[in-house]
Order: structure tokens, then sequence, then C-alpha cells
């Protein structure tokens, strides 16, 4: 009686089909001479994709030389021939399209750009390239308010990214040493941008950047370490001049450590998710109404943003 399995099927002692019988069909590489998309025979051709490429890279090197028009005005032909549901390209074509008008002064343009992106921000990649963008946008027409909301919304999809914050901090310190802006933007926004709390919302954002980049110190090695060991410097020096007392920096460092646990920080938000099944808790539910709440404007309201001049 055989065993289940014991017995061989003939074909696996047969001798292997000659490899070299086997048919492969050819492939020739197209061959482009460089900047070829700029040839004015370029268009002459029927396929819409050929002639999306080739508005696209005419966009992508006109920004690249700082001919901007030529760039908007290639990257809006390009938009006429994205298929629609070649959605990455056309998110692509459309920062490109706003960058394009922020160096040109078109502030309406840019802004309406950033809300089509906005619609069609559909993970947490996009929205991590849009708020970025938003913020370039924002700070090269110097308006502050949705700068500011732009940075915070950052700094609560990527909590444990340094940078964020680091810019949240220095915009406030910079805020805080221009007199002159801060007061007129103060009465067009909110008490968000009164002195008083943005000498705390900064004495906030450094704090949590020196936690935050004294976790990757004990991953990091050579220039990476060099320069992160810079940025705390700087941080501190920065602090040293908001001057918070002692109890001031206890009851910050409290709040904004909560969340800085290794566990936590590892269950925190996958890059590229859908937007659809994550749930980001906003800046001022997570980390501003705490320190509001703990009372440290009252107790170190003493320090004025004056002290923050050099």
């Amino acid at each position: 009686m055989e065993l289940f399995g014991s017995n061989f099927d003939d074909s696996v002692f047969s001798e292997a089909k000659d490899r070299n019988s086997v048919c492969v069909p050819s492939y020739n590489a197209k061959c482009c001479e460089p900047e070829w998309f700029c040839e004015s025979t370029a268009l002459d051709t029927e396929d819409s994709l050929e002639k999306q490429k080739v508005f696209k890279f005419r966009g992508d090197l006109a920004t690249r030389q700082g001919n901007y028009q030529a760039a908007l005005d290639a990257y809006s032909s390009c938009l006429e021939w994205i298929s629609d549901n070649n959605l990455s390209i056309k998110r692509d074509i459309l920062e490109g399209m706003a960058r394009c008008c922020t160096r040109l002064g078109q502030r309406e343009k840019a802004v309406g750009l950033l809300d089509l992106l906005s619609k069609e921000a559909s993970n947490t990649c996009h929205l991590t390239s849009l708020l970025l963008l938003k913020v370039t946008v924002y700070q090269h027409f110097g308006v502050v308010g949705p700068r500011m909301l732009s940075l915070q919304e950052l700094c609560s999809l990527l909590p444990f990214n340094p940078w964020n914050w680091y810019n949240l901090g220095k915009m406030c310190l910079q805020l805080l040493e221009n007199a002159t802006t801060l007061s007129k933007e103060a009465e067009e926004q909110d008490e968000e941008l009164s002195e008083e709390r943005l000498w705390l919302k900064a004495c906030m954002c450094l704090i949590r950047t020196r936690l935050l980049l004294r976790i990757l110190q004990q991953q990091q090695s050579s220039f990476v370490l060099r320069h992160n060991q810079n940025v705390i410097q700087t941080a501190d020096e920065a602090l040293a001049r908001l001057n918070p007392d002692q109890t001031t920096i206890l009851t910050i460092t409290e709040v904004v450590s909560e969340d800085l646990n290794p566990e936590g920080m590892r269950e925190d938000y996958q890059d590229g998710k859908s937007l659809s099944n994550v749930y980001v808790q906003s800046f001022k539910e997570r980390w501003w109404k705490k320190i509001l709440l703990s009372g440290v404007l009252e107790v170190d309201g003493r320090h004025k943003p004056s002290d923050t001049k050099s």
C-alpha cells in the first residue's frame, strides 16, 4: 500500500525545456534628446498623455528657471489634458500653479487653488502637502491668522514632528518682535494673536521642540545629531529671552509631554492613511486649552513680549 504523497509525478524528473527556445518579445527604449519637450514639434501628436507630459515638463523647467508666468501657462495647458482618474498628476499640477501664482503675487488665485486642493485631499499625505503649501503661500503674502492655523494643524496631524512645532514657535517669536504687524493683525483677528498668548504659545512650542529632539537624539548620529543639537541650543536661547519662570516651564512641560511615550508614538497616525479613517484631535483641544486652563498666564503675566527683543 502506498502512503499518501509517497509517489512522484514523472514530470518532476523530466528534462527542463530549453530556455533559449522561449520567445521573448523585443523592447526598444525610447530615446529623447535633452529638453525635447521644448521643441515645437513635441505637440504634433494626438496622444493626450504625450501632450500632458510635454506641458508638465515645460512647466517644471520654467519653474526651475524662475520664469513663473511661463510655468503657470504651461501648467494651465497641462490641466486640460489630464484624465479625470489621474488624481496624483492633477494634484501635482495644481500645487505647481499655486506656487507660481504666489511668486507672481496673485493672492486670490493662489488661495483659490488651495481650496481646490483641499477638496481633492483624501489621505494624510495629501493633507500634509496641502498644509505645508498653505504655510508657504500665507507666509509669502503676510497672512498671519491662516498661516498660524495651518502650522497648528500640522502639529496636530504630525504631533511627533519637531520641525512643525519649531516653525510655529519661531512664527510666534517673529510676531512678538514685530510690534507693528502684531498690533494690526491682532485688531483684525482675535485674542489668539494677543501678545500674552503669543508669548505663551512660543514657550509651549519651544519646550515641545526640545522634548521631541531629545527623544530623537537616541537614534541619531553624525551631522543629523549635530544639527538637532544646534536647534536645541537655539530653542534654549529663545526660551531664555522669553524668560518664563520655573513653575511655568514645569506646567507647560507636563502638558506637552503627556503623549510622549514609546507606545503612543508608535501607534499614532500612519503615513498615507485615508482621512475618512483618521481622527485628528485639534491643537486647541489636545494642548492649548489645557495650558490656558492651567493659569500660567496669570501667574507668569509679568513677562512682557519686549523681553524677546534682542
